[in-house]
């Protein structure tokens, strides 16, 4: 029986019992299911799992309770909730930045931020925000449930917020925006909103959300009318009106007067146009008056950003933002961040002076406006073994117009600067031509011969030849050198900037294998050239000087790599923000990989290409790069304690389009060991000043002398000069004919691949794995061989006879176009 009815028989046997005189007597006696509990659970007189299971009673109990608490709460939480006036959303804060030392560097905020009226924004400007962010806006209930019910949910899985779709509710999110992105302020933003649309009417809503609005150069209708067209916001026509309520969807990305963004502000532009017609904000009349797209001004910016500042604190901003998802561009505009840089001013002031005097003396637009006009530097100074950015050179001023950072500009080849990376690969990933006795790929090294004859025709790794596209031809690989120079190590086809060898080595190592390595060192994957083409060795990637710095650095930290980072600390109300250590070290070499790599790098510039950098005084190792009509040169070269780019190049201003460097300060040509080294070791010269001269590590063995198919066996071979070879007297002009090695007539054919009747017998020769090569010693234990390689005495005398661009397949041999080149 359930208690009810145990109750009640007991009651009726009570009676019974007492009719009867009998005490007892009933049913009820000694059954009575005692004292009724206030909640009758688990419940009484029930078995098994039905004792846990509540009762419909109990359900409709428990639901009412939760639903008055929920109403409770949510009736406490909208009575407590203010909403701050105006003029406090708007208070001025700056973003304050520090040098490596700790001392100011900058501080940067609005300081034009006004509050207008909204009689004083024009009507074309609210009609076009309407008609692009919340066309309902001025019927809805001011909420999009289901956009902060998906806002909510990325919270609750840890995803960055979505929602917040109305204009309302932008409006609460720009008053409350931080960088704690969390459910209890999703939660105020929400009660902010209900409060706001029930107790604002919406011409004060829409007035705080045109005012407190990020534009991209300032905050607010009224300071980006000013910034971009020089006029009130109440005198905004139709078409201005578009072009800034296209910036709310992102200024980052729709502001027309940043570097690759025209095309995409021009697009929405024309959308928000066609938008205001649709939704009876504009008439098609007033929208057939927009034909042209309304370029904005060229933005002045403020006098502490002058000089290397503005690149500085961009550098800095683009790190906090990649560190820490929840401070945003504009979380950064609201300001109130101090932000503590890596930066050495010293470093920064001696990096600009270097390319300044170099200018200075080199270059004259007035007297070569065709060929000095347009000239621009990038370059960027990395502590190895650390990964701490210590100086940049960005460019010459955002006083002077020049807004783009050049220091992390990815849209210039490296050239020849990129080769150090096809023999890492080479030493650690090995050559698919030849196997060890695992049958893995061997690890060469720089000893190691590769043919260097100009127009020499390139073979995969099994043997054919590549092909080019548009003749159907062999295809042939220039040099800058027209000279047939045989034979040559790696370590000399390094020195001189040879074509060739370093085309045929990554075909041996693979192209992937190479962008593998590079990865590892430093270099974003992002920037690289397609690896399966011919000429990806030659530098046709576009890399920034900030990361081309970094990977060199990982060669100067014996193959330990490090992130670059320009930002140490930041601090936000008075507490540090977390995620800003510094970066791991990570092994992405071996350090015997590294230092015979160095050990190369280090011959380049004391007695190759690089050899202006002698006059730094004290060891240094680096590469020279020229691109593909010379379009940019660079040297990216590094001592123990640092590592420096520097690249050079011209571009036309109005069109974005890169400029030959042939004529520019009166030279034919310009290569990497020109100008790019000389601002290197000035640079170099006053910031190692009062750091002790310090050499590099001293290389141990790496790999075996692996030579490419028809290296000759014979003391005919062209020797490669030794890792301890004595520097000239005089340190060579690389802009001038360089003594290189006697130049000797290259095979016509390979023996063994496409010389018709010179097919070795097995018996007698064991056959390079490409299909072909000269004969090999079949010795399996070359230590007790003794050695298959002739040692030469032979002399660099002869100089390059003439310039020649790589060429790539799809091009005639015969063209100079073609890849990027990969000359000094």
């Amino acid at each position: 029986m359930t208690r009810a009815e145990m109750r009640k028989a007991a009651a009726k046997g009570g009676k019974r019992g007492g009719a009867t005189g009998g005490p007892g007597g009933g049913p009820g006696a000694g059954g009575a299911p005692g004292k009724k509990r206030f909640i009758d659970y688990p419940r009484f007189g029930k078995q098994g799992f039905r004792r846990w299971l509540p009762s419909w009673r109990q359900w409709l109990s428990a639901c009412l309770i939760v639903f008055a608490a929920c109403v409770g709460t949510v009736f406490y939480l909208y009575q407590t909730t203010t909403i701050p006036p105006l003029k406090d959303l708007v208070k001025d804060q700056n973003n304050i930045y520090y040098w490596a030392d700790g001392t100011e560097m900058t501080r940067k905020g609005e300081t034009n931020r006004q509050i207008v009226e909204l009689a004083d924004i024009s009507p074309n400007l609210q009609n076009a925000v309407i008609a692009a962010e919340n066309e309902t806006f001025r019927n809805d209930s001011g909420i999009d449930p289901m956009g902060m019910m998906r806002a909510v949910y990325n919270m609750a899985r840890g995803g960055q917020t979505q929602g917040a779709s109305t204009i309302t509710q932008q409006y609460v999110k720009n008053a409350y925006l931080s960088q704690e992105q969390t459910l209890d302020r999703k939660l105020k933003e929400f009660f902010i909103t209900l409060k706001l649309n029930q107790e604002t009417s919406k011409e004060e809503i829409l007035k705080g959300y045109l005012n407190t609005s990020w534009f991209g150069r300032g905050t607010g209708a009224q300071a980006a009318a000013q910034a971009y067209y020089g006029v009130n916001a109440k005198d905004l026509d139709l078409c201005q009106s578009a072009m800034l309520a296209g910036l709310l969807k992102g200024a980052a990305l729709y502001d027309p007067s940043l570097k690759g963004n025209h095309e995409r502000a021009e697009a929405r532009w024309k959308w928000i146009l066609d938008r205001m017609v649709e939704t009876k904000n504009a008439t098609a009349e007033e929208r057939a008056k927009c034909t042209t797209f309304p370029d904005p001004i060229k933005p002045v910016p403020p006098s502490n950003m002058n000089g290397q500042v503005s690149y500085l604190v961009d550098v800095a901003n683009r790190y906090v933002m990649q560190k820490d998802k929840t401070i945003t561009q504009q979380a950064l505009e609201k300001g109130g961040y101090k932000i503590y840089t890596t930066f050495e001013k010293d470093k920064v002031d001696a990096l600009k002076k270097a390319v300044d005097d170099v200018k200075a003396e080199t270059l004259n637009p007035q007297k070569r406006p065709d060929n000095d006009n347009w000239v621009q530097f990038g370059a960027a100074s990395i502590r190895p073994g650390d990964g701490a950015i210590v100086a940049i050179y960005g460019g010459d001023g955002v006083e002077n117009q020049h807004f783009d950072n050049n220091a992390d500009a990815q849209g210039v080849q490296v050239g020849s600067t990129f080769k150090p990376f096809v023999l890492a690969t080479a030493m650690q990933v090995g050559v698919t031509t030849s196997a060890d006795e695992k049958g893995k790929p061997k690890r060469i090294n720089a000893d190691s011969r590769y043919l260097s004859d100009d127009l020499s025709e390139i073979r995969r790794p099994d043997g054919s030849l590549i092909m080019d596209e548009t003749t159907g031809k062999p295809y042939r690989q220039k040099n800058e050198d027209k000279g047939k120079r045989g034979y040559v190590s790696l370590r000399q086809a390094m020195q001189w900037s040879y074509n060739v060898p370093f085309v045929q080595l990554n075909q041996d190592v693979g192209g992937q294998n190479v962008a593998n390595i590079a990865e590892q060192m430093g270099i974003r994957k992002d920037s690289f050239a397609d690896p399966k083409t011919t000429t990806f060795p030659l530098g046709t990637s576009t890399i920034s000087p900030i990361r081309m710095a970094d990977a060199y650095a990982t060669l100067a930290a014996s193959g330990k790599q490090a992130d670059p980072y320009s930002v140490k600390k930041v601090e936000w109300q008075g507490a540090a923000r977390p995620g800003f250590n510094k970066p791991e070290l990570k092994q992405a070499l071996e350090p015997a990989v590294a230092d015979n790599v160095t050990d190369v790098l280090v011959n380049v510039a004391k007695n190759g290409t690089g050899s202006k950098s002698n006059a730094l005084g004290r060891p240094v190792a680096g590469k020279t790069g020229t691109t593909d009509q010379n379009k940019s040169a660079w040297w990216v070269g590094y001592t123990p304690q640092l590592a420096t780019s520097v690249a050079m190049w011209r571009e036309d201003p109005a069109k974005h389009e890169r400029l030959s460097l042939n004529g520019t300060g009166g030279k034919d040509s310009v290569h990497g060991g020109d100008t790019p080294t000389d601002v290197f070791t000035r640079y170099m010269k006053a910031a190692l000043a009062n750091e002790p001269k310090m050499d590099f590590p001293s290389p141990q063995p790496v790999g075996t002398q692996v030579d490419s198919s028809g290296a000759p066996s014979t003391a005919t071979a062209t020797a490669s000069p030794s890792a301890t070879e004595t520097a000239p007297t005089t340190a060579p002009d690389p802009g001038q004919q360089q003594p290189q090695p006697t130049a000797t007539q290259g095979p016509a054919c390979v023996p063994g691949v496409d010389c018709p009747g010179t097919m070795p017998s097995p018996s007698q020769t064991k056959t390079h794995p490409t299909g072909g090569g000269n004969p090999t010693p079949t010795c399996l234990i070359p230590a007790l061989c003794g050695s298959t390689q002739p040692t030469s005495t032979a002399t660099p005398t002869d100089p390059p006879t003439s310039t020649g661009k790589p060429s790539k397949p799809g091009t005639s041999p015969s063209a100079s176009g073609g890849g990027a080149q990969a000359a000094p």
